[in-house]
């Protein structure tokens, strides 16, 4: 039994080289902080060669950006799905606001690491996550819009105002959110979600 477990330890990982360096660069920056990583500790933790890295990321700064744009990713497609359906407008919202929460939480460590590191990016880098964050928040908007076109939701706060005052309470949860906190992922989200819901109705 235990020689079966020392081989299986000793297997070489099977993971796809992109997964394994983003992996291991995440648990990397979020124990040491992204400027205080190098390449060289990145590499020798994932198991391959810088050679391997240069291919599949550029650079260190490519890792960073992947971090978060993954999760960027997953949030756009889940926001497009939720939007794109056929519930009404306040119950798309409501699902809307609690899944970027909870998602969220779930890459805590993603979010974490980029909005403490996020002004080690180039200019262009820079650029590029804006305008990737720009295009997820004006789908929001649009809900929010749609709900003030119809009547359903209060037209007195603009819509803008209301995307940055959900969002900016989703951006500051790597600061004080805990997992052995008194609430649940959804729980949270549902107390998030109902706030921005109260303060649209009419």
């Amino acid at each position: 039994m235990a020689r079966a477990a020392q081989a299986k330890a000793t297997e070489p990982d099977s993971t796809p080289v992109p997964q394994r360096l983003l992996a291991t660069a995440t648990r990397l920056f979020a124990e040491q902080g992204y400027d205080r990583t190098s390449v060289q500790e990145i590499v020798e933790a994932a198991g391959v060669t810088k050679g391997a890295l240069y291919h599949y990321f550029g650079s260190k700064e490519d890792l960073l950006h992947e971090v978060y744009a993954r999760v960027l990713r997953v949030q756009q497609e889940r926001l497009d799905a939720v939007a794109g359906g056929d519930d009404p407008v306040e119950k798309r919202l409501r699902d809307a606001a609690a899944d970027v929460v909870v998602t969220t939480i779930d890459h805590l460590d993603d979010a974490s690491i980029f909005f403490r590191s996020m002004h080690h990016l180039s200019p262009e880098k820079n650029k590029q996550v804006r305008a990737e964050r720009r295009r997820y928040h004006e789908r929001f908007r649009a809900l929010i819009e749609e709900g003030q076109k119809t009547g359903v939701f209060s037209t007195a706060t603009p819509a803008d105002l209301v995307v940055d005052y959900h969002f900016g309470s989703v951006h500051h949860l790597s600061t004080w959110y805990r997992p052995d906190g008194p609430l649940t992922p959804e729980e949270l989200a549902d107390h998030l979600a109902d706030l921005l819901l109260r303060a649209l109705r009419p």
